[in-house]
């Protein structure tokens, strides 16, 4: 099999969820970090690699796959199971509504509120808290009850979700109110495979 290589940032969260995927699946890959804060993005040599300057970004053979979610989607249907990715239209519109949360109020709620302390971002901090709960709550109201955020397994959807929440300390957002979500924290971190966020960068 042709060789995988991700480009991404320790730090990232967003490079976190394909990092996971690639460890569940047993894949092995390269990896080669692009420092965000020294704006290596924005770089001519990587801006010829991806034209969108951003990470995480995945090159498979002449497959070339930018957004956290697409290469996902990509890893799940390409080399993983029916369980990562139902193929059922209700389970995975189902899927992807979660994917929807996570690129918005995990992304602009926790992600970014993160990044005003991790990163220095000019965000407004307490904005950004107050998406992050919203979509906290949204989770509550379907792991107070349920063990996965969908079906009866883990999909892609929770990886989507994981990182940020599980850095909700870093954003400065308590998850006490949320006991569902603590649980299912604990139950993605039990998962074969599970890899923790790369803290530092290279």
């Amino acid at each position: 099999m042709h060789s995988i290589t991700l480009y991404d940032f320790p730090l990232s969260g967003n490079c976190h969820k394909v990092r996971l995927l690639l460890s569940m699946l047993g894949i092995d890959y390269e990896r080669v970090t692009i420092d965000v804060v020294k704006n290596e993005t924005a770089s001519p040599e990587f801006i010829r690699i991806n034209p969108r300057g951003q990470v995480p970004f995945l090159v498979d053979g002449d497959v070339r796959i930018w957004d956290s979610m697409a290469i996902l989607v990509y890893l799940a249907r390409r080399y993983g199971s029916r369980q990562w990715l139902p193929d059922d239209p209700a389970d995975e519109a189902k899927v992807m509504e979660w994917l929807a949360l996570a690129g918005d109020e995990l992304l602009y709620g926790l992600a970014r509120a993160r990044a005003v302390w991790r990163l220095k971002r000019p965000f407004n901090r307490e904005q950004c808290q107050q998406e992050g709960r919203q979509g906290l709550a949204v989770m509550e109201s379907r792991l107070d009850h349920a063990e996965w955020l969908v079906g009866t397994h883990v999909t892609i959807a929770d990886l989507a979700c994981y990182p940020y929440v599980a850095l909700a300390d870093e954003a400065g957002v308590s998850l006490e109110p949320y006991p569902g979500v603590r649980a299912w924290l604990s139950r993605v971190e039990a998962l074969p495979g599970w890899v923790p966020l790369l803290d530092e960068p290279d």
